[in-house]
């Protein structure tokens, strides 16, 4: 077998030569750009797209990139490839046909869950959610975590997906206190046993503070205080040390509580109190901290707003049937005998005491007795 042997092959004049191997390149010559890390992007102001527009109520952030994948998120005209990008809410952003504008403030709301409900967007098989159950006037919402079907209380409700992704996070360092009925006999064993830390079917549990409130008959009810909120934590925790919950109610979410909220009903947590309460969470999440919205410190508000004044419009006036304003001398009886001051409605709610809780004011509207008015004699 001979040998191979490559021949000598003439090298390629570079282009704009003009014939001569050293010859200077033409003037359409580009000359190759040295290949090297490609540049990160620039996004010292503005935020992600897809952060913004699901503050803005357009969809979840996962939704959104998939819309931009799709080519439906377009910007100042350009239409977008990659969700690797920031606006700061100075351009013309267009999702479809629709004209996006700017995403309203963070809000908070309390919402004491019923049993029975969902808490998810939709189910499956077709059993009732919260979202079918909450008022229309409530703008698009997200849960800060989830409560299972038969699970009662507190649920806090947010239009910030970045805030509700923070508060869940058990780095935020927020407890969650439950009541619970459960079967079974109560030991100061099982009470360390929990303390302890648990570890079920390969899911380890951090330490549970629970403490036994009184016993009725094969019942007992305890006070359960956890900082992660896994799911069925509660009630898989307690089950490993003999207790079967027959009952669960989360009576508060960091500082937030659920006092006297009725079951189905919406309260909307003063923008002033949501920054005292979680500012500093707040702040790490980058959006913009909620103002003031011109309500005074201390004032409550519900997401649905039956049966109550809004407190943005005063207070509610005074009707033919309804009660009269305080101050005014009321009319004699046929007796000759001044009757009863009448109470006055108020949209102001009673300043908060030192051992009052964030989101637990009275609603606006109540019939409050500390503002009764004796007539003027």
């Amino acid at each position: 077998m001979t040998e191979r042997r490559e021949t000598g092959r003439p090298r390629r004049k570079p282009a704009g030569a003009k014939g001569k191997p050293g010859g200077k390149p033409g003037p359409g010559h580009k000359s190759p750009k040295a290949r090297g890390p490609a540049a990160e992007p620039d996004w010292s102001e503005g935020e992600r797209i897809a952060k913004y527009l699901a503050r803005a109520g357009v969809a979840s952030r996962r939704e959104v990139e998939r819309m931009i994948e799709e080519g439906k998120v377009s910007v100042d005209g350009k239409k977008l490839t990659s969700p690797a990008f920031k606006v700061t809410g100075r351009e013309l952003i267009r999702v479809g046909r629709r004209t996006i504008a700017a995403p309203d403030t963070t809000r908070l709301w309390r919402y004491h869950k019923p049993s029975g409900l969902i808490a998810t967007n939709s189910d499956p098989e077709g059993r009732r959610t919260i979202f079918d159950e909450l008022p229309r006037s409530l703008p698009r919402v997200v849960t800060v975590g989830r409560l299972d079907l038969t699970t009662e209380g507190l649920l806090l409700l947010t239009n910030d997906g970045e805030l509700a992704r923070t508060l869940e996070l058990p780095s935020s360092g927020l407890e969650r206190t439950y009541r619970v009925r459960a079967k079974g006999t109560v030991t100061p064993q099982k009470i360390e046993e929990l303390a302890s830390g648990l570890t079920v079917e390969g899911v380890k549990y951090q330490p549970i503070t629970a403490v036994l409130d009184r016993e009725m008959g094969a019942n007992s009810w305890l006070t359960v205080t956890l900082s992660e909120g896994k799911k069925r934590e509660v009630r898989r925790a307690l089950e490993a040390v003999n207790l079967i919950v027959n009952r669960l109610i989360r009576v508060s979410y960091g500082p937030f509580e659920l006092a006297d909220l009725k079951p189905g009903m919406v309260d909307e947590v003063p923008p002033d109190l949501v920054q005292q309460a979680i500012g500093h969470l707040h702040s790490a999440t980058g959006t913009p901290a909620p103002p003031p919205r011109g309500a005074p410190a201390g004032s409550a508000r519900t997401g649905s707003g039956r049966g109550r004044p809004d407190p943005r419009k005063g207070a509610k006036p005074a009707s033919k049937s309804g009660p009269k304003a305080a101050g005014k001398p009321s009319a004699r009886s046929r007796d000759g005998k001044r009757a009863k001051p009448n109470e006055e409605w108020t949209t102001q709610a009673k300043p908060p005491s030192p051992k009052s809780h964030l989101g637990t004011k009275p609603p606006s509207g109540k019939l409050s007795g500390s503002r009764k008015r004796n007539k003027p004699r």
